[in-house]
């Protein structure tokens, strides 16, 4: 009898030949209560033939949803979710870049502050004595502008919503996932709308946790082009409208 799997951990792949390190290996070994499942985002470089060999050394460990066409981070890790959630039975699932800025293992702490009343908990690249967060200055700055921007759009006190570690209960993951979102690259802003206006300000902050990250390392260079910078305003001000009740 297959041990059912206690956390789903999706990442999404596009074009991701250099990411898989001995990190996966390790990780898989040291923690056999979690499954990760990859979503190739119709790659064209080697990542699927990477996957498939992955797969076939941690058989137990690891699901493969291959989808034809790339859709893009927001749509490859809705629909990772949506798979994990009708195939399979687990308690907690999340999502994390195929790149490991943020670690599995770390995933795996994040996840440990979901108890009592807490559905969502996610990752915050906090800068403190004792963490390590190396990030480009530039990129800093221009987050930290970002960031300050969507926490006053939520209106709520939140430091960093576009960090790519967050882990969610199956049964809220079920309803932040049902639909397709706006944005390709601020679907996490939209995470944010959809459990406030599910819950309501004051109980939806009862039920969500910002955990600083003890590290983040940032890999390589962004998917995201330099010129969505001034189509990301545009996608808040859609996000924005959608979900402000009037």
């Amino acid at each position: 009898m297959l041990q059912t799997p206690h956390t789903f951990i999706v990442i999404p792949c596009y074009n991701e030949e250099n990411a898989f390190t001995n990190e996966y290996s390790n990780f898989l070994e040291n923690y056999p209560e979690a499954t990760i499942c990859f979503v190739n985002d119709g790659s064209t470089d080697n990542t699927l033939v990477l996957l498939e060999q992955l797969k076939q050394k941690y058989p137990k460990q690891i699901e493969l949803l291959p989808l034809q066409k790339n859709v893009g981070k927001a749509e490859a890790v809705r629909q990772g979710v949506q798979y994990c959630i009708k195939e399979f039975n687990f308690k907690y699932i999340g999502y994390l870049d195929a790149d490991l800025a943020t670690t599995l293992e770390e995933f795996m702490l994040v996840e440990n502050n979901l108890e009592n009343d807490i559905v969502f908990c996610f990752g915050s690249r906090i800068r403190k004595i004792g963490s390590t967060i190396e990030r480009e200055n530039s990129r800093f700055l221009i987050g930290r502008i970002v960031a300050t921007f969507i926490s006053n759009i939520l209106d709520i006190k939140v430091y960093d919503t576009q960090c790519g570690c967050k882990v969610f209960t199956k049964e809220i993951a079920q309803l932040l996932f049902e639909k397709e979102f706006i944005s390709k690259w601020l679907f996490d802003v939209e995470l944010f709308f959809r459990m406030l206006n599910h819950f309501g300000k004051e109980n939806a902050l009862l039920k969500m946790k910002e955990i600083p990250l003890n590290s983040w390392i940032e890999k390589g260079n962004s998917k995201v082009k330099p010129t969505y910078f001034f189509k990301l305003w545009l996608d808040l001000y859609n996000i924005k409208k959608k979900y402000t009740k009037k």
